[in-house]
């Protein structure tokens, strides 16, 4: 019997070392013919995936130094937040039910003056990256300030991040002039050029916050490094009305003059687009990102997500800030929000069916970056970003769609483990990276002091 298996051994290929084979009864790959593949399995070996297959595949081909088996589960990339505000994570809930234009200049943009330092900016990111990866989100796209700040944290955190060093033209926390904005955004790009887990870049908040000057500057500034330019635009009718009373163009069409889109941006909102606006970036290659949850909470509008995806423009999902414009990052809220409110604001219930939204959320979020061949999808090659999501309870079963149950059923505390560029985040609902209990206790302390600074004490 030895000798038979001595012989054995040296017919059949050695199978492949990888580090991990993750398994579970489906693995949702994204990829692009976007297969869903029962009884999955995906092979990862560094910081990237080898291998997506049948679990049968994997195991006769890979050994793995550790295994994940799950066979009630869902397998899926990593879900990517193409916009929010990381530490206003500290912010959450401030000031509720008021309108965007109120909110930022009666309640945040004061409140931030009193409040926002660098040690404000630390924590808020530690707590936004706590709540993020336990809802599945292992890439995400920030605008804010002392944006080195973020960065650290957020790779200490184990996260992926495309960081926006805000740029605006009043004093703010970090800046007392947009050119010391713009300096320090050249300063930030610099120190993490080329760093795996972070993609730096200039965010100039927006067309009317921004002198036309400024955003020429972050435009350069973006091209010379070869990296992203993040704004936000067309938010609200009232930024469109202004923009063309005081320009004579809306905020598409002066950045367009300005020469500001001649290069990879990735505009959040987007919700009163006309589609001379996207024509405009069709041409340029401009990403989107949509936030359904604030966009409903604040009253801006409804994106024509269907409309600006048959256009050819990739938009992503965003969740947008935690201080009043949505309160939590859980993009699997998005998705589901994503979908119904196309349906019901344009009574067709068959507008942005579920495979949409999580191509939103997955591999459109990727492309609107310009990381589509990083990210977004399960595939050779690619990062290691991926989940497994629990599908054994009640809200979870029966399952006969595993696209449409990620989408309207399953949730963002149903996430089990988190694996970002080849390394474990969480698992088994744990975060490995951070320490919760020191993090939830200093957001505690940052309440008080917030709420005194403002008057509600």
């Amino acid at each position: 019997m030895r000798l038979f298996l001595f012989l054995m051994a040296m017919v059949l290929p050695a199978a492949d070392r990888v580090d991990w084979i993750w398994s579970a009864g489906h693995v949702i790959t994204m990829d692009p013919a976007r297969r869903v593949i029962a009884d999955g399995a995906v092979a990862v070996k560094g910081e990237r995936i080898v291998a997506v297959g049948t679990r049968a595949e994997i195991d006769a081909r890979y050994k793995a130094a550790k295994r994940i088996d799950r066979h009630q589960a869902v397998i899926a990339p990593g879900l990517i937040d193409t916009h929010t505000h990381a530490p206003m994570s500290l912010f959450r809930g401030l000031a509720d039910d008021r309108r965007l234009q109120e909110w930022l200049e009666k309640f945040i943009f004061p409140a931030e003056a009193k409040n926002v330092d660098a040690e404000f900016v630390r924590w808020g990111t530690r707590l936004a990256c706590l709540e993020m990866v336990l809802s599945g989100t292992t890439t995400y796209t920030d605008m804010y300030y002392f944006e080195e700040v973020i960065a650290e944290e957020t790779k200490a955190a184990g996260l992926r991040g495309v960081l926006g060093q805000t740029i605006i033209g009043f004093p703010v926390p970090d800046a007392k002039t947009p050119q010391e904005g713009l300096a320090r955004a050249e300063r930030f790009i610099q120190r993490f050029q080329n760093d795996p887990l972070i993609v730096p870049a200039p965010a100039p908040h927006a067309v009317y916050t921004t002198p036309d000057e400024i955003l020429r500057g972050a435009r350069a500034l973006a091209n010379k490094y070869r990296v992203p330019m993040l704004i936000h635009l067309s938010e609200t009718r009232r930024e469109n009305e202004e923009s063309l009373a005081k320009r004579g163009m809306t905020p598409t069409q002066l950045l367009e003059s300005l020469g500001a889109l001649e290069g990879r941006t990735l505009g959040a909102h987007g919700v009163w687009l006309d589609d001379g606006d996207l024509a405009i970036l069709r041409r340029r290659g401009t990403g989107l990102a949509h936030c359904p949850s604030s966009n409903s909470k604040l009253a801006s509008g409804v994106a024509r997500v269907p409309h600006i995806l048959n256009f050819g423009i990739a938009m992503g999902l965003g969740t947008d800030g935690f201080a009043g414009s949505n309160n939590d990052a859980n993009l699997f809220e998005e998705m589901d929000l994503a979908a119904k409110m196309q349906k019901v604001s344009t009574l067709n219930p068959e507008l942005l069916p579920a495979r949409q939204a999580l191509e939103m959320a997955t591999v459109l979020g990727a492309r609107a970056l310009g990381m589509e061949k990083e990210i977004g999808s399960l595939e050779a090659g690619k990062r290691a970003d991926l989940i497994l999501v629990r599908a054994d309870a009640a809200h979870a079963l029966p399952m006969y769609n595993v696209v449409s149950q990620m989408v309207y059923a399953l949730k963002g505390h149903d996430v089990n483990d988190v694996m970002v560029n080849g390394k474990m985040v969480v698992r088994e609902r744990n975060v490995l990276t951070l320490d919760a209990v020191k993090v939830l206790a200093k957001a505690r302390e940052y309440r008080e002091k917030v709420a005194r600074s403002v008057g509600l004490q």
